[in-house]
């Protein structure tokens, strides 16, 4: 017998090998679109993260080997020191020592792909993939101004604050990157209370890491940023969480899995694989049952390098606020998956809060096509077909997720969002 002529044993064994190689490949890529064999273009990206609780889902998908898993093992998850570098090493790309994509302030994707905060207004298309979670931030104030009363009111500070400038201190708050997430939260809190940011107060801008210690030393009055720097403040003696981000916006969207567009366009197979491992981890996080062991693996040296008792608070809706007032198994814990994925589902009618809202500060001019920047950026249908991929059939759907009613009663409809900024009384618009 020739040792080229299979025997029906051996034909029958290859056969089942290769049936089973093909419903694997059919379970990851159930649409049949296949490319070098039967998986991902490249074996991984390289992804950035800032030390914020929100970037949980890459950890844990890197921690728990899902990357793996669904064909990425490469996948590089890389600490970034602030919103500026994750800027400058998005625009580098990893084929020059930079970034393919990562966890990101949501409202970056309009401002990188616009060029508004790039380097000579150059654009960097990018996408919105997923987003990585809801709520837990915070409104933080030093110590100071505790006997003020001011919470989700911020009405008194604007008291202080005036005595404070007539004194020849401008107050200041800080917050993490121009035109982000939480410029946006704390624009919107001071205003509310009759606060004009950058008349009043000023806006500097700190790296999240760098916040606790700049309190300390008194370099700003106020910050607004995400966990575990509030709940570490307040551990710490040195300021008081006014508010939550949540008690202004009740399940509001924060950071985001956002990746270069060409990287997304020239992988779509990669794309695809690395959204089904976060979606996992996502999952995984949400669960009550993991928040401890989550904090311990984030918290870990080569991650935050921050204590459990940092962390796991904020994390389970149990809530110190510094200030006398404590709140335990509250709402208000991060939200990683939410009911059916809507909270990792990225809704278009929130990228357009998040554009109107810079329209508002600013950021900009009130003659921007809207629609168009959230149909380039927004890839909900990539979205959805992770979800497919991972036998997900219980899902969100459509581009809106209606209208939003905020802390103050200001509504926004994402059908007209012009009503919305005709209703605020302090903006600054070009």
């Amino acid at each position: 017998m020739s040792l080229t002529t299979p025997t029906r044993r051996s034909f029958l064994k290859g056969a089942t090998a290769t049936a089973a190689t093909l419903l694997a490949a059919k379970a990851l890529f159930p649409s049949g679109v296949m490319a070098q064999g039967a998986g991902p273009e490249v074996t991984g990206a390289k992804l950035g993260y800032i030390a914020l609780t929100d970037s949980a889902p890459l950890i844990i998908a890197k921690e728990k080997g899902l990357f793996a898993k669904h064909g990425v093992p490469d996948t590089a998850i890389e600490k970034q020191a602030s919103w500026g570098a994750t800027r400058d090493n998005m625009a580098l790309g990893s084929a020059n020592g930079g970034i393919d994509g990562g966890h990101i302030l949501r409202p970056k994707v309009h401002l990188y792909s616009s060029g508004a905060v790039m380097q000579n207004k150059q654009p960097l298309p990018m996408y919105t993939l997923l987003n990585l979670n809801e709520d837990c931030q915070g409104l933080s104030v030093s110590k100071a101004y505790a006997e003020t009363g001011a919470g989700l009111d911020s009405t008194p500070l604007k008291e202080a604050f005036a005595k404070a400038k007539a004194g020849g201190k401008t107050p200041t708050a800080a917050v993490t990157f121009p035109g982000g997430t939480h410029d946006l939260w704390m624009r919107y809190w001071l205003a509310a209370g009759g606060i004009a940011p950058g008349t009043d107060v000023d806006i500097i801008v700190v790296p999240p890491p760098q916040m606790v210690a700049n309190m300390k030393v008194g370099t700003m009055d106020a910050f607004c940023v995400g966990e575990p720097w509030n709940e570490q403040l307040v551990n710490q003696g040195i300021g008081f969480t006014a508010a939550t981000t949540g008690e202004l916006w009740f399940k509001h969207p924060e950071k985001i899995l956002g990746m270069r567009a060409d990287w997304v366009d020239a992988n779509p197979i990669a794309t695809k694989a690395i959204l089904m491992a976060v979606m996992e981890a996502q999952q995984w996080c949400e669960d009550m049952a993991n928040k401890q062991e989550m904090a311990e693996i984030v918290g870990r040296r080569q991650w935050y390098n921050v204590p459990v008792t940092d962390i796991i608070g904020r994390i389970k809706g149990d809530i110190n606020y510094g200030n006398g007032r404590v709140a335990n198994g509250t709402n208000l814990y991060m939200k990683f998956w939410g009911d059916k994925g809507e909270a990792s589902y990225p809704w278009k009618s929130l990228d357009t809060w998040f554009m109107t809202e810079n329209i508002r500060w600013g950021t900009f001019a009130a003659s921007t096509d809207v629609k168009a920047m959230v149909d380039k950026t927004n890839r909900s249908d990539l979205w959805l077909e992770a979800a497919n991929g991972l036998g997900l059939t219980d899902l969100p759907s459509g581009d809106s997720r209606g209208v939003e009613t905020f802390f103050d009663g200001k509504v926004f409809d994402p059908a007209d969002p012009q009503a919305y900024l005709d209703s605020l009384a302090i903006k600054s618009m070009v």
